[in-house]
């Protein structure tokens, strides 16, 4: 697990990211983060599709790289 910085929010919006590489992106968002929240925004139990809403403030203590993209 790596410590999440600006940098790494690019990577959420590639088009080709596996399940896995977000998987790991999140986590580490979560892990280096103060007070992490999640709100369902949306839910169709007909087709499957959520929207989640994560919100949160990055911890610069534990945060490698605090640079702004």
């Amino acid at each position: 697990m790596y410590w999440f910085n600006f940098n790494h929010f690019r990577y959420f919006e590639r088009p080709n990211a596996s399940p896995w590489h977000l998987n790991e992106g999140i986590a580490s968002l979560v892990y280096s983060s103060v007070n992490p929240r999640v709100k369902v925004d949306s839910l169709n139990p007909e087709t499957g599709e959520y929207r989640i809403v994560l919100q949160g403030t990055l911890d610069f203590d534990r945060t490698w790289n605090t640079d702004r993209y």
